[in-house]
Formats: structure tokens, C-alpha cells, sequence
């Protein structure tokens, strides 16, 4: 395996903690999760508790003052261990961001130390029945009625839906076609008129809490508009999509690695005609690929990381990495799940499992067709 330079000793032992922390907190309750629809609450606690929760948020907001890096560990490895359940990158790597980088200080204060706490749990409100990747779609509303907003639609998909105690939801200021007249508010689920829909029955990703969300006159303090101007919602989702981006690459690339080793072992193992699967010339060359792809995977986004650290990844850069691994992803899991035979279909196998979440990523944060268009434009 090509070391990873941007990983030193102290991040080795920080992943180190992490793995064994899921290990034995998430990984043995993880089945039972699959059955209810979502994680514990304790274990958002116990998290937050050994800071693996927002851990990039200064010191002053709860946080530990870590660069990207740390999280980039956590998400890691979540993904390798198979925990899909566990929505802690949308709630420390794209939720606490917008308020982190876009909020008022008295916004900051209030929520981002409960966030790192995991008192409460965040979620991002984007996509709507009628409105996916084309977020200039929206069709919720946020109205101004003195000092404060009044909200109605509805989201879907909603990653941390149930669990969700802050959620950021897009809503259009003004009645304009397009991007704009699109702001970004700080929604509290307690508060009249918002209502949590069914936990929505997926493919895969049997223990992600995933909801429905209506809104239907909610009233919203105009202290609670991020950004403190309307309008700026659009700009505001542009600039941190590269991240959310970058996030979905490190995760599909984790788990292509994850699910190489499952396999690598399995075909040692696993005797056909007299002899291990390793020994057939087919399973070797079929593993030689896909270590060789997973391999240029690690590499480009490992690059993408680095740029990320310095504030240079593009949209364009970010569209490409996306596009590339969860492409890659679900090859590889695909492959995976024909090398274990009949087994690879069985539930209690992690691979089925992984073969099962894995195709979710080439939908969320832009269809990978949205991608190839981005990049295109870019020429």
C-alpha cells in the first residue's frame, strides 16, 4: 500500500482510537440498529464526549481546533467498519460548517458547542419531492412577517431526519426562478408546525435515520436567517459542496478497501473444485484490478485532501473525485459480491451490506450525471 503522507503519527494513533471505539460501541449494537432505523443517542454522546464529534470547531465553540484531517480519520473509518448508520460527517462536516462559516456569533455560540456535545443532533433540509439536484427548484417558502419568518413545504431524503434536533433548511425569501431569492435558515425541530414524516424504508443504509420533513407555518425568528442577509443561500450551498464532495470520495474509497479485504479473504479461504478461489487465475486478476483502481482512487483523493487543506479544491475537481469513486465503489462492491458466490447475497455477510449502501452515493450531494455535467462545463 502507497503511505499516505498526509497522515502522520499522531493521526495514526487518533485512528487508532476511533477504530477501536467502534469497535466496541457501534459495531455490536450495529444489526439492532438496522432493525430500529437509527443509532443510539448514547452513542452520539460517548462520541462527542471523546470529541469525534465537530472536531475541526475552535475551542471556544466546543470543538478540539483540528484541521480536516481528523475528520477525514472518523468518516474513514465509519465507512471501512461497515457502520452506515452513524451520521456523524453530515452532522460535524457539512452542518456545523455552514454555521461555523456563515453564522452569527450568537448563532455559533448557542449551537455549535451542543453540536460538538452531540446534545443535539443537525441536519441540512435540501431536497424536496419535486426538487433533487436542481436545488434551484425549491418550492418551500419563507416569508418576512415583521421580526420574524414564516416557513412552509416540505424535504425528503433527509439524512438525520428523525434524530435531527437543528436542521438547516433551503427555503426560497423571494418568489424568483433560479438560484436566487434562496436562503438557508437554523430550524429547531421542537418548534410549531415542524413535523418528522415517516423514517423513510431504504435499499440499503438500513440504520440511517432518513425522514420526511413539513413545514407548515413554522415561525422562525429573523435572527435564526444564516448569513444574516436573504438571498445568499445559493452561494452559500455552491461554496461548501467541494467539501461535502471530498467527503463522499473518502468514504466510497474506505469502503472499496474494506470491501477488497473481506474478499481477500473469503477467496483464500473458500474452496471450489478441490482448491482455494484464490488459486483460479480469474479471482487473481479480477483482485489485481480492482487493487490497482482502488489504489489511483486513494491517490486522487488523498491529492484532493491536500487541496482541500489549503483551500484550493474546485468545484470542477470536486465533481470528478465524486463521480470517480462512488463509480468506483459500486464496480467494486459489485465484483466483490460475484466472488463470494451465493454467500455475497446473504444479509449476514458485510459485504451484502456494503454492496447495499453502497449505491446511495452515486445519487446524494449531485447525481454523478450532475457531476459529468459540471465538469463539462468546465472546459
Amino acid at each position: 500500500m502507497i503511505p499516505r503522507i498526509l497522515f502522520d503519527a499522531d493521526l495514526d494513533g487518533f485512528r487508532d482510537s476511533v477504530r477501536r471505539f467502534l469497535e466496541q460501541e457501534a459495531a455490536p449494537h450495529h444489526a439492532q440498529w438496522e432493525k430500529d432505523g437509527q443509532v443510539s443517542r448514547e452513542l452520539w454522546e460517548k462520541a462527542g464526549a471523546l470529541g469525534f464529534l465537530c472536531p475541526m470547531l475552535p475551542e471556544e465553540y466546543g470543538g478540539v481546533g483540528a484541521d480536516f484531517r481528523y475528520s477525514a480519520v472518523i468518516m474513514e473509518e465509519v465507512s471501512r467498519a461497515g457502520l452506515s448508520g452513524i451520521g456523524w460527517t453530515l452532522h460535524s462536516d457539512i452542518v456545523a460548517p455552514y454555521i461555523l462559516n456563515y453564522g452569527s456569533e450568537e448563532q455559533k455560540k448557542h449551537y455549535l458547542p451542543q453540536l460538538a456535545t452531540g446534545e443535539m443532533i443537525g441536519a441540512i433540509a435540501m431536497t424536496e419531492p419535486g426538487a433533487g439536484s436542481d436545488l434551484q427548484g425549491v418550492k418551500s417558502n419563507a416569508i418576512k412577517q415583521g421580526d420574524h419568518y414564516i416557513l412552509n413545504g416540505s424535504k425528503t431524503f433527509i439524512t438525520n431526519g428523525q434524530m435531527a434536533d437543528l436542521v438547516i433548511v433551503v427555503a426560497k425569501t423571494e418568489p424568483k426562478e433560479g438560484a436566487k431569492g434562496t436562503s438557508l435558515f437554523l430550524v429547531e425541530s421542537a418548534w410549531d408546525g415542524f413535523e418528522k414524516g415517516q423514517n423513510l424504508n431504504k435499499v440499503g443504509m438500513k440504520a440511517q435515520d432518513t425522514s420526511e420533513l413539513f413545514f407548515q407555518d413554522v415561525k422562525i425568528p429573523e435572527t435564526h436567517l444564516l448569513g444574516g442577509r436573504e438571498g445568499q443561500g445559493f452561494i452559500q450551498l455552491m461554496q461548501e459542496l467541494p467539501a461535502e464532495r471530498l467527503q463522499v470520495a473518502l468514504t466510497a474509497v474506505a469502503a472499496a478497501e474494506a470491501a477488497w479485504g473481506w474478499t481477500l479473504d473469503y477467496v483464500k479461504d473458500r474452496k471450489a473444485f478441490g482448491k482455494p478461489v484464490i488459486a483460479f487465475q480469474n479471482t487473481r486478476f479480477k483482485m489485481a484490478e480492482m487493487k490497482a483502481e482502488i489504489t489511483a482512487a486513494r491517490v486522487f483523493t488523498d491529492r484532493c485532501l491536500e487541496l482541500h487543506l489549503d483551500r484550493k479544491l474546485d468545484i470542477p475537481t470536486a465533481a470528478m473525485l465524486k463521480q470517480l469513486t462512488t463509480d468506483l465503489q459500486c464496480k467494486v462492491m459489485d465484483e466483490c459480491v460475484q466472488l463470494h458466490g451465493g454467500y455475497g447475497y446473504m444479509w449476514e455477510y458485510p459485504i451484502a451490506r456494503a454492496w447495499a449502501d453502497s449505491r446511495v452515493q452515486r445519487i446524494y450531494a449531485g447525481t454523478n450525471e450532475i457531476m459529468k455535467e459540471i465538469v463539462a462545463r468546465s472546459f
